[in-house]
């Protein structure tokens, strides 16, 4: 059984919130619960890291959502060198 919440928002948050929705393709409605319903599992997620078997499980859930792979170290000292001499005037 569905049930409705009144949520009071400022005519900024609102507007926000609309405007949000819209370029996801989204009803407000259906925005907002998908907004709850990640900060729900954001909080349940972050009590379940305090042993090793759900450590585990979280970094295969991380991994599994990544594309590709992450570049190696000289990649990564190059790639900072270049953005230090881009920024030295």
């Amino acid at each position: 059984m569905s049930k409705r919440i009144q949520v009071i928002l400022d005519e900024e948050e609102a507007l926000q919130f609309k405007n949000q929705a819209r370029k996801e393709g989204k009803s407000v409605s259906s925005w907002l619960r998908e907004a709850g319903k990640k900060v729900i599992e954001l909080n349940h997620s972050k009590r379940k890291l305090k042993d090793p078997p759900s450590l585990k499980t979280f970094f295969k859930k991380i991994n599994n959502k990544k594309d590709g792979t992450e570049p190696d170290w000289e990649e990564h000292k190059k790639l900072l060198s270049e953005g230090y001499r881009n920024s030295v005037p």
